[in-house]
Parts: structure tokens; C-alpha cells; sequence
């Protein structure tokens, strides 16, 4: 069996959960980090004393800064793994923060393969449901419907 990524394959795949990522830790530096790099330090995020009195009871991560790491989270599924010639980021069809994640919390996304879609020769458009969790939590941190163009 080839390990090259086919519609056939991708087909096979719809409704599937692709992976669950190891967890990973959201601490108050790589919020300061995110709120540097994006210029957006709103006071819920980076000023530790007043984000403590406030309504969260402490700091919490950007919504975006959650966004921004399915990339990362994501590396491992069995779909990647397959070898196609490109993946390209094409956008979010739906995205809802639910839960605060407080400095200090890990998360782990889990994927689910929930479209799979032919765009012309040798191309699949693809939406992947991404559950961002909480270690410990009730309700999700964020659910995002990931799309990607795979050129296979």
C-alpha cells in the first residue's frame, strides 16, 4: 500500500478523527509573546494584578493566539503524513472561543476530517473540525472549521 495521499484515501477518511495532539502548555510568556507580536495587550491578558480582580480571575490567552496553533497541533495527524505535493492554508468557515484558557493551562486539540471536496486536477479541498480542550475543563477552549487545499 502506497503511503501517497489520494482522493481515495482522503474520502475514506471523512468523519474520521484524525488525532488527538499531546498536550501543550499555555503559559503567561507565550501570551506576553503573543501580545507583543500582535500589538494587542489588552489588560486581560498581560496585566497579572488587575486580570486577578477582573472577571476572569486572572490572565487569559488571545482567542487568535489559540487560533494560530492548530498549526502546530495539528502536525501529527495520519492525514499530514501522507506525502502530497503542498497544503495550503485556505481559511475558517467557523470559529467560537467558549472557555477562557488561564495562563498556566495546557491544551490538546482533537481533529476530525468532516469535508472533503474536489477543486480541478489533483486538488481537494478539505474542512477539518479542530476541538481545542482543556486539561481539566468541561467545555472546550474553541471549535474551528479548518480549511486546506491539498494538491496532491
Amino acid at each position: 500500500m502506497s503511503d501517497r495521499l489520494t482522493p481515495r484515501k482522503l474520502k475514506a477518511m471523512l468523519g474520521r478523527e484524525l488525532g488527538v495532539s499531546e498536550w501543550l502548555l499555555v503559559d503567561q510568556a507565550r501570551i506576553d509573546a503573543f501580545a507583543e507580536c500582535t500589538e494587542d495587550r489588552q489588560w486581560i491578558h498581560v496585566d497579572r494584578e488587575r486580570a486577578a480582580a477582573g472577571p476572569m480571575g486572572g490572565t487569559v490567552a488571545h482567542g487568535f493566539l489559540l487560533l494560530s496553533l492548530l498549526p502546530h497541533l495539528t502536525r501529527d495527524t495520519p492525514l499530514l503524513a501522507l506525502k502530497h505535493k503542498m497544503r495550503i492554508n485556505y481559511g475558517l468557515d467557523r470559529v467560537r472561543f467558549i472557555s477562557p484558557v488561564h495562563a498556566g493551562a495546557r491544551v490538546r486539540n482533537k481533529a476530525v476530517l468532516t469535508s472533503v471536496e474536489k477543486r480541478g486536477f489533483r486538488k481537494m479541498l478539505i474542512k477539518v473540525e479542530n476541538t481545542l480542550e482543556i486539561e481539566g475543563g468541561e467545555k472546550p477552549a474553541m471549535v474551528a472549521e479548518l480549511l486546506a487545499l491539498i494538491v496532491l
